[in-house]
């Protein structure tokens, strides 16, 4: 993608997707809170039909292009990356192939337990065991005149995240992931516990697979574009801890976060010089070692584990 196809996309999706929503609006304009800031009165003016806007606060507009600079304050490249990793349905690329997988011509015919064997060894291909199995779909669903079916991730808002060995996408609303591991409690937004965050779900996976006894919640963030929804979210929590991609786009993401919440514990270290949390974990270099070495994160279910084989080095639990 470049400048010119980003800028062809409605500005209202993308601001739709970054968790910004209109205060007011007609068929020809929309009017926004500060996006950059906080205000009590709307002075974002989108001008729906040139899609450009313009911050009455601070006497500045542009396209979408200018919009991501300042938003994300990152250089033109780090932006059209951005826009990449994003599922834009006003975006219709100019190659044909591409156009008929990105239009929203689509219907899930089928959700089921995941069964099939070429998933399962997709999955096994990103390192992954059985083990992450119950937290994924098999879904079938029909694109255009073709009949798919895909590893399925489920959001809050019902919608997927879709992966196998060819397919990289998603079906119906995007919205962030939670599940819970190891936790018993119900109320999933009970102040005081501990989180976990991922950019997307197979580095969540991953965290499963490294650390099967991590007790608290996981929230998969889907796209960067739900960062301002992901930090809503992260206020149920006291104790937080960063497992985003160790590129550009991650860093700004992190440090987004740690503006709000400076006591959240930045993980990132952990899997240098791999960009995520899954290339580490393929890796296969001392991985469950380093791990436990440097994940501040430790179950007491793991700790009792620990005193036992301390206490009897016959004893060795199978995983």
């Amino acid at each position: 993608m470049n400048c010119k196809q980003f800028n062809t996309i409605k500005l209202e999706e993308v601001l739709q997707n970054l968790g910004h929503l209109p205060t007011k609006q007609t068929d020809k304009e929309a009017w926004y809170l500060n996006p950059f800031s906080n205000e009590n009165q709307a002075s974002f003016k989108l001008d729906k039909r040139n899609n450009i806007w313009y911050l009455h606060s601070e006497g500045i507009g542009g396209n979408n292009t200018d919009f991501m600079l300042k938003y994300l304050n990152a250089s033109v490249k780090e932006v059209l990356e951005w826009s990449e990793k994003q599922n834009f349905s006003s975006f219709q690329p100019q190659n044909i192939i591409c156009s008929k997988i990105s239009k929203p011509n689509y219907k899930i015919t089928a959700i089921n337990e995941l069964e099939n064997e070429n998933l399962k060894q997709y999955l096994h291909q990103r390192g992954l065991s059985s083990s992450a199995y119950p937290l994924v779909k098999e879904i079938h669903f029909t694109l255009g005149e073709k009949n798919l079916y895909a590893i399925g991730f489920e959001n809050l808002s019902g919608g997927w995240e879709l992966r196998n060995s060819f397919y990289k996408g998603s079906l119906l609303k995007k919205d962030i992931s939670v599940f819970k591991l190891n936790n018993e409690s119900q109320n999933q937004n009970e102040t005081g516990k501990r989180i976990a965050v991922f950019e997307g779900f197979m580095d969540a996976l991953s965290f499963v697979e490294l650390k099967p006894f991590f007790n608290g919640d996981v929230l998969v963030m889907n796209s960067i574009s739900l960062l301002h929804k992901t930090k809503e979210y992260l206020k149920n929590y006291s104790e937080i801890h960063l497992f985003l991609d160790n590129d550009k786009a991650g860093e700004i993401c992190k440090n987004e976060i740690l503006k709000s919440f400076p006591e959240a514990k930045d993980c990132s270290e952990i899997y240098l010089p791999h960009k995520d949390l899954n290339d580490y974990l393929l890796s296969g270099i001392n991985t469950k070692i380093k791990i436990e070495e440097h994940n501040p994160i430790k179950s007491k279910h793991e700790e009792q584990e620990s005193e036992t084989n301390q206490a009897n080095p016959i004893y060795k639990r199978k995983r």
